[in-house]
């Protein structure tokens, strides 16, 4: 296996690979240890050192995706080791062990198979592992995910997150939550330079967050707006997008701009439309590629994956099956079939 490498900012992930006096959209690094040292010295911005605990022959795996203001990383050990450091400055983590033999220790708390772990801005890691683990893990701008968090769900997660190592997660969520992991990481591992698409970069780290959100314990309780207060949400809503329809709006945009939490725009688009934000958003985006596919026919450049990435769909054979079922026919055909 071979590493891509990337230079890093102060302050969080920065891209890789570019032109002279330019900065890349996003890094891949993929690499084979077998020293802990070694291994340690993978992981971006960081600060750290590993000691192996265990005896026996060394042998690691470092997977890591970086762009905008998140890391994406997959840590896999055969040994027991010791962690100790601190993250880079400003950022919030999140982990869940996906193969785990036995039980660890997390910052003054034991863990295992059914812990999911975080760090927050300055914690000192200490961290010691089982033999055998591996673990999948986000770390993100804790400003920018914190202001996810009040603009979409009007919580402050830095709140509710301080103090804590462990979050107490179902295991359901927990596994919605390493799954979103797992296949980001398989879909940037098969198409990675989809991430030079902003919109793609974006739909991205909005779909961390979200899920990330979903694993907290839920908030109290908000009485449900009124059917006029619902109607006007919902125009207004339909106007924003009306004057933006060349852009990949999500619901965290419509939250921001219509100053309502996402459970409030649920229950104004499910009573007027029967129908979820989510699922008329991705209607409205499904149309706009297929005007783009339409338009792009007979273009030897033009390619379904830099299409759908434009507007923000990163899972490709999801985005297909959807695409199908909406329409009938696959992307690749309308495509072909071009204007």
């Amino acid at each position: 296996m071979s590493a891509v490498a990337k230079p890093m900012d102060a302050g969080g992930p920065i891209a890789g690979t570019a032109a002279p006096g330019t900065t890349a959209p996003f890094s891949y690094t993929l690499r084979d240890t077998l020293d802990a040292d070694e291994h340690a010295a993978c992981l971006s911005n960081w600060q750290q050192q590993y000691d192996q605990l265990s005896a026996g022959l060394f042998a690691g795996e470092f997977e890591e995706f970086c762009f905008g203001k998140v890391q994406l990383f997959r840590e896999t050990l055969n040994q027991s080791v010791h962690q100790a450091g601190i993250a880079w400055p400003g950022s919030r983590t999140v982990a869940v062990p996906t193969i785990i033999d036995g039980t660890g220790w997390f910052c003054g708390e034991t863990y295992s198979r059914h812990s999911m772990l975080t760090l927050g801005d300055g914690d000192e890691l200490d961290f010691r592992t089982p033999r055998r683990l591996e673990i999948l893990a986000c770390t993100a701008d804790a400003a920018a995910l914190n202001t996810y968090a009040l603009q979409v769900e009007h919580r402050d997660l830095e709140a509710e997150l301080a103090g804590h190592t462990l979050i107490p997660a179902s295991p359901q969520q927990m596994e919605a939550f390493g799954s979103l992991l797992a296949t980001m990481m398989a879909s940037l591992r098969a198409t990675p330079d989809l991430l030079r698409h902003p919109q793609m970069r974006a739909a991205m780290e909005q779909a961390l967050f979200a899920t990330l959100l979903g694993t907290l314990p839920p908030a109290p309780a908000i009485l449900a707006p009124s059917c006029r207060t619902r109607q006007l949400i919902v125009a207004r809503a339909r106007e924003y997008m009306e004057t933006h329809i060349d852009e990949p709006i999500s619901v965290a945009d419509l939250c921001t701009e219509l100053g309502v939490s996402r459970r409030t725009l649920q229950y104004s688009f499910q009573d007027v439309l029967d129908l979820n934000p989510v699922k008329f958003l991705r209607a409205i985006r499904l149309n706009a590629v297929r005007r783009a596919l339409k338009q792009a026919g007979g273009s030897e450049r033009a390619t379904v994956a830099d299409i759908a990435a434009c507007w923000g769909f990163w899972h490709l054979s999801h985005f297909s099956a959807e695409y199908k079922a909406m329409f009938g026919e696959l992307p690749s055909e309308t495509l072909r079939r071009g204007s």
